[in-house]
């Protein structure tokens, strides 16, 4: 048995775009008032991967007293995404993430999953010129253990031949969920969180083929 495909999130792992999101939430809450403000990136930090329309509801009704209709939520999600997009897009890749994509898609099959709105997540791909290097996209409203699932079914793959790259805890849960080998990839923002996990960990994506290849080495 051997790993045949690797699914990727996005923010944090191609991208070092976590702190552009964070950024927006407080710039979106700062009307409320520092307090509000402080929980808001608080708790975002806490909960990378959730999708960020999950994230102003709970925000809105547990912070501001407030329950937002449909309409509502999307405008505010609508404002998120004028903060982000082109940020995102002309963010940093994470170091070795480019040469690691290019070299990885030559022997395995590759995937993003992400907690990024589907529509979002492919033009920004196609924008970065990434999206032929993916046989498929994943993003929210579907949670990405649900897209790890549809992916393993839709191709095949053993929970063994899988490996998931991600920063959040929603990433490492979805690979529990799913029984995946899991690398993490480190940085400021999520380190506290997986103090005392024990998994394959890694500071940028220069080490990721190598630690890929330490994987399909144990299954031999």
């Amino acid at each position: 048995m051997a790993i045949k495909a690797i699914f990727f999130d996005f923010d944090g792992v191609i991208k070092n775009s976590t702190s552009v999101k964070t950024e927006a939430f407080r710039t979106l809450y700062q009307e409320f008032g520092t307090k509000v403000t402080d929980e808001v990136v608080k708790h975002h930090m806490k909960n990378g991967g959730i999708s960020r329309y999950d994230k102003i509801k709970h925000y809105h009704k547990v912070y501001l007293g407030i329950q937002l209709n449909d309409n509502e939520l999307q405008e505010w999600g609508d404002r998120f995404s004028e903060l982000v997009l082109r940020k995102v897009i002309d963010s940093p890749y994470v170091r070795g993430a480019e040469k690691a994509i290019e070299d990885l898609a030559k022997e395995y099959s590759l995937f993003v999953i992400s907690g990024t709105p589907q529509v979002e997540l492919d033009f920004i791909l196609r924008k970065l010129g990434l999206h032929t290097k993916f046989e498929m996209i994943g993003g929210s409203p579907k949670k990405k253990e649900k897209w790890a699932k549809e992916i393993m079914d839709k191709y095949r793959f053993n929970n063994k031949e899988v490996v998931f790259v991600g920063d959040a805890m929603t990433d490492y849960k979805a690979a529990e969920t799913c029984r995946l080998h899991f690398i993490l990839r480190t940085h400021s923002e999520n380190e506290f969180q997986f103090e005392g996990i024990k998994c394959k960990k890694i500071p940028d994506l220069e080490g990721l083929t190598n630690a890929v290849k330490q994987i399909n080495k144990n299954l031999e």
